[in-house]
Parts: C-alpha cells; structure tokens; sequence
C-alpha cells in the first residue's frame, strides 16, 4: 500500500506559519490586556498627570506643576500616615510570613482533618473586606465585644481595642493577619510540596534532626516561595484601606491613618484630585523601590549561597 507524503513546504509557508505561531498565544491574551489597559495602565497614566493639576473633580483641571509634590514635604498628616503605615507594615510582614510557614508545615503532615485544617485557615481570604471588617468591630467592641469578654474572665480589664490611640493600630493587624494569613499558608504549601520527600529521607539516613531537616532542606529549597510570600504581603500592607476604613476610618485622631486612606480622604472628601493623585504616585514610588531593594537582596542571598 503506497503512502502518500505530504507535500514539502515552501519558504514562503515556513515564514507565513512561524508568524501565525507567533500571533497566536496574543490573540488568548487579548481580552486580559484590552480590560488591563483600560481600567488599570490608562487609569494610572491619567493619575499621573491629574498629579500636576489642581483639580476638584469639577471643573477644568489647572495645571500647577510641581506644587503637589512640593506640599507633600509640608504636610505633617501624610507623615503621620505613612509613619503609620510603615509600622502595619513592620508589624504585619513577618507575623504573616512566620505564621503562613508554620500552618503550612504544621497542615503538610499525613494527618487526619488537615484538609479541614486548610479549609479553615484559608476560608477567611476568601470573605469580602468589609464583612471582615464588621466582623472584627463586633469582636473588639469594648463592653460586649468577645474578645473583652474572655479578658474580663481572666481578670483583665476591657481594652478600648478601637478607641484607644495606643491600641487601635494592634486592632488592625490582628484583623489582617487573621484574614490574609490563609493567603501565605497556601504558597507556602505549594512549595513544601514540591520539595522532593527523597531529600528528607537522604538526610534522616545520614542523622539529621528535625531541626536540621527544617535548616538546611526546608529553608532554603523555600526561598523563592518566601521571597514572593514577602513581596506580596509588603506591597498589600502598604495598600492596607479597607479594614482601616471599617474599623476605625482612620481613627481615633490620626493612629490608624494610613498612606491609602489618607489619599481617599484628600481626592474625595476634600476634593483636592491634583494632590491624592501625588500621595498615589508617591506610594507607587515607594512600592517600586521596596520590590526592587528586596529583588535584589534575594538575588545576592542566591550568589552567597552558590558561591
């Protein structure tokens, strides 16, 4: 039985498929780049230059220059805010990042429940910010809240979690850790997963405690997974709004204000557009030299550990 060839393609067919092979994986991206380039890189291009105006939402926008960026250094409420967003940021980076391993670790071992154990952790990620923060209004309400109510059978007086300058901010963090921290845990979990189980095995032969398997194995093969855990959990710290405008509204005074709350009240409650959008574009400033500082800490922590 005689088989038929296909016949050899021309130069010119060659050309013409390699350029649809090109084309090709765009065309599935377009739908995500078309709604991309129009509620995000456009928004944040006209951002940009509503900074250099004085804009009040109506009206022609009048262009100032540089004089948004000039009061930023004059106003003693943006340092406020970001003196306080730094310190969420101190506070809540490593607790997500040393409480994400732990459960990650802690739910990666062969035991009973630990899918119900996940479950449980991540399901509060998953809740929209504002049930999370009515949530965690109810629970730190001074007189009736339950966490007050378990401190007051333990001998201990109420804690003004909200209304206290001192205690507000602790508020916060808590309610954000136990809401995002499920975020980290699976990341973490990816990566201890694709740690192959024959390392472990390799060095329990050789002696090694439990302690050293979590030193020299666990702990660098999840370097990349706790660098991204880190970056993420920075960048969303500093973007941290939504739990700060439940609970407190920025409050009481100025001790939970943070940089994105801060920027909502000057655009719109005040009004001043020209100048929210400065604060905006200070912040994406901020983010960029935070991943480019650890971008490069990480790469330096990789050629120390070849070398």
């Amino acid at each position: 039985m005689l088989r038929i060839l296909p016949r050899p393609r021309t130069v010119a067919q060659t050309a013409a498929a390699e350029r649809h092979f090109r084309w090709t994986p765009y065309l599935f991206l377009l739908p995500y780049l078309l709604f991309f380039v129009t509620f995000r890189l456009g928004p944040a291009v006209a951002g940009l230059g509503v900074s250099f105006t004085n804009w009040a939402v109506v009206g022609q926008p009048q262009w100032v220059g540089l004089a948004n960026y000039e009061a930023m250094f004059r106003d003693p409420r943006l340092l406020t805010a970001l003196r306080n967003t730094l310190f969420f940021t101190a506070l809540t980076v490593p607790l997500l990042v040393v409480l994400g391993l732990a459960l990650a670790i802690f739910l990666n071992q062969p035991r009973r429940g630990r899918t119900l154990g996940r479950v449980a952790v991540f399901t509060p990620y998953v809740m929209m910010s504002t049930a999370v923060g009515v949530v965690w209004t109810w629970l730190l309400e001074k007189d009736y809240g339950l966490i007050n109510v378990y401190l007051g059978k333990l001998g201990i007086p109420n804690v003004p979690w909200l209304t206290d300058e001192r205690a507000a901010m602790y508020a916060i963090v808590l309610a954000t850790v136990w809401w995002t921290v499920g975020y980290g845990m699976v990341l973490f979990l990816a990566g201890l997963q694709d740690i192959p189980e024959e390392l472990y095995e390799a060095a329990r032969i050789d002696g090694a405690s439990s302690w050293g398997l979590f030193r020299y194995i666990t702990l660098p093969l999840l370097a990349p997974t706790t660098f991204l855990v880190i970056l993420l959990a920075i960048i969303n710290s500093f973007q941290v709004f939504d739990q700060v405008y439940v609970m407190t509204s920025g409050g009481p005074g100025s001790a939970t204000l943070t940089l994105v709350q801060y920027i909502y009240v000057t655009a719109f409650q005040f009004f001043k557009m020209g100048y929210g959008a400065a604060i905006a574009g200070l912040l994406f400033a901020l983010l960029i030299i935070f991943a480019l500082v650890q971008t490069r800490a990480y790469r330096r922590g990789l050629k120390g550990a070849s070398a």
